[in-house]
């Protein structure tokens, strides 16, 4: 088992004990395009959700938008369920600032209005910018100024896209330095 498959635990067991006390019912979930599409997938399938999995390109959401402009690859966002008045598990590979998470929420209220939003991630490693907490994490990582970490997928043999379905097709990846 991998770090990242245990930090997948981690948050696994923490929302289950959630479900279990009825704090969330009828549960949607909500990757954010890549990584936390990668980290919903699996926990949509641990959890045996009945609702498909919704998916979140916050790219023309971005305050950054302007200076970054359109990348290549945007694609539309996929919430295949009314969002109005549910309880929605928001999922993200990394919690930094806090923008990713303030896009992504603008984004699911322009579909309506949930009852919840919880949030879920598999690496906060701090530094936040916005009043943005998680509710669930993985693990908890100091990086050093300069250094970042970076969610990265085993390579699909057909060339597609990463299919995400078995422990340990996910890793970390610390780059920089100061």
């Amino acid at each position: 088992m991998t770090d990242v498959d245990q930090y997948i635990d981690e948050m696994l067991a923490n929302v289950k004990t959630t479900i279990a006390a009825k704090e969330l019912s009828e549960l949607l979930m909500i990757g954010i395009h890549t990584g936390g599409v990668w980290i919903a997938e699996r926990l949509h399938k641990e959890l045996e959700l009945q609702h498909p999995l919704g998916k979140l390109n916050i790219a023309f959401y971005r305050d950054d938008f302007s200076r970054i402009g359109t990348h290549p690859q945007v694609t539309p966002s996929k919430l295949p369920f009314d969002v109005e008045d549910k309880h929605i598990l928001l999922v993200d590979d990394v919690l930094h600032t806090g923008r990713t998470i303030r896009a992504a929420l603008n984004e699911i209220f322009d579909y309506g209005r949930p009852a919840s939003v919880r949030l879920a991630v598999l690496i906060d490693r701090g530094e936040h910018e916005l009043p943005i907490q998680a509710d669930f994490v993985g693990k908890i990582l100091a990086l050093k100024p300069g250094e970042h970490v970076k969610l990265c997928a085993a390579e699909n043999p057909e060339g597609d896209s990463p299919k995400i379905d078995k422990q340990g097709d996910l890793t970390l990846e610390i780059t920089g330095t100061e």
